[in-house]
């Protein structure tokens, strides 16, 4: 294969349509501007008419072009994950995972080498809302990283509070429309959402860290990540570990009160992007260490939780964290929307060394984000600069809308696009090493898990708690819960009192305080704004 078929991301290599990347060609005049076509433009202050007032005529080419791309230069906002910041980077790999080696568990290449590099690109972003939605509302933060390996892409998708609210995938588009605007108000309201959690038991442990000071990260470079689901390494005897991932931030931890976020988003609302923009900027280069929690693959009886359960933590004491590398974020994008807007991730994206578990939100996610990608920017968004892999691409896919390349390789017979073939076309690689195999069995069903225990880590959270973390806790839970449906809060306060007897009837009273000051308030529909003179 030749050098030229392993130019990364962004070279200018010559293709099909021209180059690559659409930048100008050697040796043309690249400061003049131009239609979309190539076509320069003489006056862009004036559209085509019929005298200099009009009307316009309908073959004004450039006006069509630049107006009709200008209607089409937002792609559909993302579901979730709509509001983000992204920066580009590197990972560095220690070459073990604690004190051994990392072999003995994975065969990922990026693993395998002290010091060894790889590119990588960072969205962090809030999840419950909009695009343009305040960077200090109590919301989720996800933390999805790209890794860009010899081996190709791996995707690490998660979220700052190392859980989720539902163990189960089919019960995410129910979880969103919860959290969303309600559809006849285009409001969002604290009755749909706690009345979704009233009948989700096992949300009481998220519910807990959401509404706690953790609920609301200071900024993105005081945030930890996790991968959340539970994924395996798989070493190069094709034996598999279950594995979960921890980003700690080397720049310590911090989150807001809700006073603090109030008076943060009175004046800027979108303090998390600018303060990690800024920073890198002045070369304050933000980092986090990487670390893995390993347990054998199993059932694992002797927990009173299954270890596939995604609204559960496993406990350090017994899994601890081990070390296997450190990430810094380095450059800013050069185009937001080129870059931290389109990029695509998936759960579902891995390399050689990295595997499944049978964590069924992992399974429903890794269907539901790669098909959200190919909605949201199209069939092919692997195609663009920020999700392409750093290495050659041979496939047999082909067309769709937007395709700007063949995925061919240099020599290849064009007229072959499928395999096999004795023409020409890309072959299957060989396998290096064992296949992990690990067997499945069992009665084709639709049950819950056997451990549920929806309550015993929402408990241990809430005694873990700093006696500041609870009263903010307690506060916070009280306010959105007083006013909503007495049978949502009774519920509510059932799940919180299971998780710990004080925990309960903290936000009990919390509530009847609240909904007593309430009564006492004017109902009057407050005026906004004052009076105002007449323009002339």
């Amino acid at each position: 294969m030749s050098d030229e078929n392993n130019k990364g991301v962004g070279t200018a290599v010559q293709g099909v349509g021209g180059p690559r990347d659409g930048r100008t060609a050697p040796g043309e005049q690249g400061t003049t501007l131009t239609t979309r076509q190539g076509h320069p433009v003489h006056d862009n202050q004036n559209s085509r008419t019929v005298g200099s007032r009009g009307p316009m005529t309908l073959e004004n080419y450039q006006f069509l072009e630049k107006l009709s791309h200008f209607d089409r230069e937002r792609i559909p906002e993302r579901v979730v994950h709509a509001r983000g910041a992204g920066a580009h980077g590197v990972f560095k790999a220690t070459g073990k995972v604690g004190d051994e080696p990392v072999s003995k568990y994975t065969r990922a290449k990026l693993f395998q080498e002290e010091g060894k590099e790889t590119p990588v690109f960072v969205r962090f972003s809030t999840v419950g809302h909009g695009i343009h939605s305040p960077e200090t509302l109590r919301d989720p933060r996800g933390f999805a990283v790209k890794f860009y390996t010899e081996d190709g892409n791996w995707d690490m998708v998660g979220n700052n509070l190392k859980i989720f609210f539902i163990r189960d995938a089919i019960k995410f588009p129910d979880l969103i429309h919860s959290q969303k605007p309600s559809p006849t108000t285009n409001i969002q309201s604290q009755e749909r959402i706690f009345d979704f959690f009233a009948g989700t038991p096992e949300a009481t442990h998220m519910i807990t860290l959401l509404y706690s000071p953790w609920g609301i990260p200071a900024s993105y470079r005081f945030m930890q990540g996790s991968g959340v689901n539970t994924y395996k390494w798989v070493n190069d005897k094709g034996e598999g570990v279950l594995v979960k991932y921890h980003w700690e931030p080397v720049q310590g931890v911090r989150n807001l009160t809700q006073a603090q976020a109030d008076e943060i988003q009175a004046t800027n609302f979108n303090h998390a992007t600018q303060d990690l923009h800024d920073a890198i900027e002045r070369g304050d280069f933000p980092k986090w260490d990487l670390f893995v929690q390993i347990m054998e693959d199993g059932e694992h009886p002797e927990l009173d939780f299954d270890p596939l359960d995604d609204t559960k933590i496993w406990p350090r004491e017994q899994f601890p964290w081990r070390h296997v590398g450190q990430m810094t974020l380095n450059r800013n994008p050069e185009n937001v929307f080129a870059e931290t807007e389109q990029a695509a991730f998936g759960t579902g994206v891995l390399v050689d060394g990295l595997d499944f578990s049978d964590d069924k939100m992992l399974q429903g996610r890794t269907f539901s984000y790669s098909d959200t990608q190919r909605y949201r920017v199209g069939p092919n968004y692997l195609q663009l600069p920020i999700n392409a892999p750093k290495k050659h691409v041979a496939t047999n896919q082909r067309d769709g809308q937007m395709a700007y390349r063949v995925d061919t390789f240099e020599g290849q017979d064009q007229r072959v696009n499928y395999e096999p073939s004795v023409l020409s076309g890309p072959k299957e690689a060989p396998r290096r090493a064992p296949e992990h195999t690990p067997r499945v069995e069992g009665n084709l069903v639709r049950a819950p898990i056997e451990r549920p225990n929806p309550f015993g880590q929402a408990g241990m959270q809430y005694r873990n708690f700093a006696d500041w973390e609870r009263d903010e806790l307690v506060s916070n839970l009280s306010g959105a819960l007083a006013g909503v449906d007495k049978r949502i809060q009774d519920k509510m306060l059932e799940y919180f009192t299971a998780a710990d007897a004080d925990y309960g009837q903290r936000v009990r009273e919390g509530i009847q305080a609240k909904e007593a000051e309430m009564k006492g308030q004017d109902k009057t529909a407050p005026v906004y704004g004052t009076e105002a003179s007449s323009l002339y």
